[in-house]
């Protein structure tokens, strides 16, 4: 049996496609299940970073993938307008880096790293000196 009449099934080229949708799908459910346990504006970022992740990885990329979708490129001559291509290229980078960026910043919301510390909160170890009257405070 000749090995070059059938292309071989788990080829890297075969298997990006169902990687990306995968992801896609798996950004969606992370989103989903941290926004279960966030505040309202939490939940709103991390839901529409996760959205736009979802449509750019299970969607716009399997289709760049496939060729569907050309990639942009200023020099080649497709049988498309130039316009439509670089129309779903904007779209796509629009998607993805909006969506890192709504998600980043609604994981980082939701882990209270970008919160700032109550000024009215005692500090842990913070030693209260007690001064005399008499004592300069330099």
């Amino acid at each position: 049996m000749n090995s070059a009449c059938f292309p071989p099934l788990a080829s890297v080229e075969a298997v990006r496609p169902v990687f990306l949708i995968v992801m896609g799908v798996f950004i969606l459910l992370v989103g989903w299940r941290l926004a279960q346990t966030s505040g309202k504006w939490t939940a709103r970022m991390l839901m529409a970073g996760a959205l736009l992740l979802g449509f750019g990885y299970a969607l716009l990329m399997p289709m760049y993938e496939a060729g569907v979708l050309l990639q942009y490129s200023p020099k080649a001559h497709s049988p498309l307008s130039a316009g439509s291509v670089l129309g779903w290229h904007i779209v796509k980078l629009m998607a993805m880096n909006t969506g890192w960026f709504l998600f980043g910043t609604g994981v980082a919301m939701h882990a209270n790293i970008l919160g700032s510390p109550s000024a009215r909160a005692p500090r842990v170890g913070a030693e209260e000196t007690i001064l005399s009257p008499h004592e300069s405070a330099a």
